[in-house]
């Protein structure tokens, strides 16, 4: 168990001093060049580098341009989402036209209406003709209603 535990730490420190020399002899490998010569990292000019860029497929705009476009593109959506609330405003309405026959209720009624989508619970509008004492008042025929009427003026209009 020990020559086991020395050759583990035998073989770690053998790849550790290769592994650290390599590296080191890597970042300090020395240049050779002339007295009369000097190196100099040739670096592209501005517009080598957009050209460069531009023929790679990159889009290239200093930041000034940057940041209209992202202006614009915020504008845009500010008037794309004011748009939607313009439309959510303009709300559908439903006009139905309801036929009351002999032996209904209110709540054949309400189930009628809810159907039509001018009311949202038919049990609800029930109790609305109860509490107005009026469901005794429901009389055959053909009445008109739609969804920008109150509840009290579906009850008016159905429970003469």
């Amino acid at each position: 168990m020990a020559s086991f535990a020395a050759g583990i730490l035998l073989a770690t420190a053998i790849s550790s001093a290769a592994y650290f020399s390599v590296k080191s002899e890597a970042s300090k490998a020395p240049v050779k060049t002339t007295e009369k010569e000097t190196v100099t990292s040739v670096q592209p000019s501005e517009a080598e580098m957009i050209a460069d860029l531009e023929s790679s497929g990159y889009i290239v705009q200093t930041v000034e341009e940057y940041d209209k476009k992202v202006k614009e593109a915020k504008a845009k959506e500010a008037k794309a989402t004011e748009d939607k609330d313009k439309e959510k405003d303009k709300e559908v309405v439903y006009r139905v036209v309801i036929n009351v026959t002999d032996g209904m209720t209110s709540i054949d009624v309400g189930k009628m209406l809810v159907k039509a989508k001018i009311v949202d619970d038919a049990f609800k509008f029930s109790k609305a003709v109860e509490k107005k004492k009026v469901e005794n008042k429901l009389r055959p025929g053909s009445y008109e209603v739609d969804s920008d009427m109150s509840q009290d003026d579906v009850i008016a209009a159905i429970f003469k």
